[in-house]
């Protein structure tokens, strides 16, 4: 019965409203390519493979969204679909496909067409529905919107706890050590066209300790979010070639499937010219999201900018269904109730309260409204398709900044030899710069309207020839105020990626694809030289396990490795002055509200901690001297690297950072892990450098490309294009991610071959 849930791969498939025949040539990794007369036909193939290959991950990203997770797990998924239900997406993903124009309802609905006929053509329904004993449901046109929101909230809903985090923060801290935790640049910052980092103070260090200091046992696990993508590019006069060429990979949670399915599409474009599109595509809609179509090659990464606010309101406004608003006055809430089906019990009714900003919560006893770019009507269009039509950088940012997605930064590079930066998706128009906490109904405002395209930030041919995202502030310029910062990274990765482009005149994609895989440790430099400085003669007297570290820390290479034995004993020396210093407010934080902490709050601790060291600031009171506080730090990480009878020799960073990337249904299923689960190598790579990398979330691909040159283009990715663990291509390719390998951008020859027919 499994092997009959496998797709079908060669043969011919009567394609029901096709205009004319469709190939779909799958080479030894499964990527298809899918060619065609017209783009409506290539879109129900893409339907169709994307159901073989993916469907049971398409139907997660959806009910994700929609907050109907319960449908297929009971009520261990009800906590989730109610935080989710509450933005209602599946109704207004109703509304923006009836104001989508015509010929973009039509893309959708071949593909919803290619997508049921998919998963009519299996045998037997997808595995993961037999051992869930329930049985799937058809796609819905609304249901490749319902996707595109669950990249809402895969890429912005951290913003509603990172509020709510310094939130609680400016509540609990004075003043001025509010302002010195949770500044808004640092000197790992890393603009666009500067060739350096910009000289930028920190705010005034306070002169007390915070109360919040208490000892702590060693943390086992680090709080906070990791963050990642990596995207760049250089002219065609920084190329071994004439064209623009670009650098993309995205960071995200990994699991299997991947999220990405790659793909090709070969078809006439409007002029009647072959045109042919490669990257990776989004199950669940017909797009490809990055990649190239042989004029402009592009990517993206997640703009880290303002897109959410919380408003706060009277306590009693779920009760009472009145708020007030700017000015004085009040108005009535709307109140709805949402019907969530739970399998294997009673449906349960969640009410759903509704202002002029959007639907109302409560988090850590205060009462919200979540204003939330998703909610609006702009928040999704298919205009993104044109990009697959874009013939300049110029176009391409165009495309990018009418285009209604979760807001990226979008870089692109063409065959001409241009390269260009923009946002693509709405932008907010804020009358004052947000200082990223929540804003008073009665007295703050909120956005009202959007930038146009004329008002976006964007670069096009910088005087550099080098352009490069990592998540960081972009700008050092009043545009900056325009995307907001308060959650960007600490830039770590962003300069190290501009030192990398400017260290040489010319690149190609293999030196491209070294830098992706950058795995220098630079961040741990200032911590690597305390460490060091602190262990002299005198710490090192009677002390064996001392005099090991510093030797083992002294004879490090520098890098994050998987063998890396000094990365992971300066890291766990870091996290032991974390402990100290914040561990105690982390602690107070997550009594307030689960997911709290200093590291949700900032992006910014590793700049702020510098300037305490540097400093010898905040030794708790019962260390008499900093230098007493530092040696007390060395060795509660030495006890953590110990314990159970480890031996420092044998701590690889490897060890820590072993790959536990899985399918959804092996925390359900935990016998059939090893069926459902990549292996558990050891990874190179941590936050703040270029390959970032955990065990579950990392470069969920990696892209190298030239626009007209895709033939030397590099593509890799964790995972495979399949869902399914008995095909051969549930981790083709995977083995080449973990090592980096230059695996080429382009399928290869085909070894399977369908044919539909009208």
């Amino acid at each position: 019965m499994l092997r009959a849930s496998l797709p079908v791969l060669d043969g011919v498939v009567r394609g029901s409203g096709l205009s004319a025949k469709v190939t779909v040539d799958r080479d030894a990794l499964g990527v298809p390519t899918i060619a065609g007369v017209d783009r409506g036909d290539l879109a129900y193939a893409t339907g169709f493979v994307h159901a073989q290959d993916r469907f049971f991950q398409m139907d997660l990203l959806r009910r994700t969204a929609a907050g109907e997770l319960a449908e297929l797990f009971g009520s261990s998924a009800l906590d989730l679909d109610r935080r989710h239900r509450l933005h209602q997406f599946r109704k207004r993903a109703a509304a923006v496909l009836a104001a989508a124009s015509a010929d973009d309802r039509r893309l959708v609905e071949r593909y919803t067409r290619g997508v049921n006929d998919g998963l009519h053509a299996l045998s037997v329904k997808p595995f993961e529905y037999l051992m869930l004993r329930i049985t799937p449901s058809y796609w819905r046109p609304e249901d490749s919107i319902l996707v595109i929101y669950s990249m809402y909230f895969e890429l912005q809903y951290r913003e509603l706890e990172s509020t709510l985090a310094r939130a609680l923060m400016r509540e609990r801290l004075p003043n001025d050590i509010f302002s010195f935790l949770v500044p808004d640049v640092s000197h790992w910052d890393a603009p666009l066209d500067e060739a350096t980092s910009p000289t930028m103070e920190m705010p005034a260090l306070p002169a007390t300790n915070p109360d919040w200091q208490v000892p702590l046992a060693p943390s086992g696990v680090e709080s906070g979010a990791i963050a990642g993508s990596n995207s760049w590019a250089v002219s065609g006069t920084h190329s071994r070639g004439s064209a623009g060429l670009i650098a993309n990979d995205m960071h995200l949670g990994l699991r299997l499937p991947n999220i990405w399915y790659r793909l090709s599409l070969v078809y006439p474009d409007a002029h009647g010219t072959l045109r042919r599109v490669t990257g990776a595509s989004l199950p669940g809609t017909p797009a490809i999201i990055v990649g190239s179509n042989g004029r402009v090659a592009w990517g993206f990464t997640n703009s880290s900018g303002n897109h959410l606010d919380l408003v706060t309101l009277d306590d009693d406004t779920i009760g009472s269904l009145r708020y007030h608003v700017l000015g004085g006055g009040s108005e009535e809430a709307v109140r709805e109730v949402e019907r969530i089906s739970v399998k294997g019990g009673p449906a349960v009714d969640l009410p759903v309260v509704k202002t002029r900003w959007g639907p109302v919560t409560q988090l850590a006893k205060k009462t919200y409204a979540i204003h939330w770019i998703a909610h609006d009507q702009n928040a999704i269009s298919l205009r993104f398709l044109r990009m697959e039509d874009a013939d300049s950088a110029m176009a391409a940012i165009k495309v990018g900044q009418a285009s209604g997605i979760p807001t990226q930064n979008l870089i692109a590079a063409d065959a001409s030899g241009h390269i260009g930066w923009t946002l693509a998706g709405p932008l907010p128009r804020r009358l004052t710069p947000t200082d990223g906490l929540p804003v008073s109904g009665r007295y703050d405002r909120t956005w009202s309207d959007y930038l146009t395209q004329d008002e976006y930030p964007a670069k096009l041919d910088p005087p550099l020839g080098r352009l490069w995202t990592a998540n960081n502030r972009q700008l050092s310029d009043a545009d900056q105020d325009k995307i907001g910062g308060k959650d960007a990274d600490l830039g770590a990765r962003a300069s190290q990626i501009r030192d990398d482009l400017l260290a040489s005149d010319s690149f190609d994609e293999r030196s491209f694809l070294a830098i992706q895989l950058d795995d220098r440790a630079l961040w741990t430099n200032f911590w690597r030289q305390l460490l060091l400085d602190t262990l002299d003669e005198a710490a090192l007297a009677d002390h064996s396990r001392r005099a090991e570290l510093k030797l083992l820390v002294a004879e490090w290479n520098g890098r994050a490795d998987a063998d890396a034995v000094g990365y992971a004993l300066v890291r766990s020396f870091y996290r032991s002055m974390y402990d100290a210093w914040f561990g105690g407010l982390d602690a107070e934080l997550g009594r307030l509200y689960p997911t709290a902490s200093y590291r949700l709050a900032s992006g910014r601790t590793e700049a702020v901690m510098e300037t305490l060291a540097a400093q010898h600031a905040w030794a708790p009171p019962e260390f008499t001297d900093w230098r007493a506080f530092v040696l007390d730090r060395i060795d509660t990480s030495i006890a953590r690297m110990t314990r159970n009878g480890a031996r420092l020799q044998d701590a690889q960073w490897g060890l820590t950072n072993r790959a536990a990337i899985a399918h959804p249904l092996a925390r359900i299923l935990s016998s059939l892990r090893l069926w459902l689960a990549v292996p558990p190598d050891p990874l190179p790579g941590d936050i703040n450098m270029p390959r970032v990398q955990a065990p579950e979330f990392g470069a969920s691909e990696r892209m190298v490309v030239a626009a007209g040159h895709e033939e030397t283009g590099i593509f890799e990715m964790p995972g495979g294009q399949s869902g399914h663990p008995l095909s051969p291509f549930f981790l083709a390719g995977h083995k080449a991610w973990v090592r980096g390998d230059p695996s080429p951008f382009l399928p290869g020859p085909a070894v399977h071959h369908l044919v539909f027919e009208p």
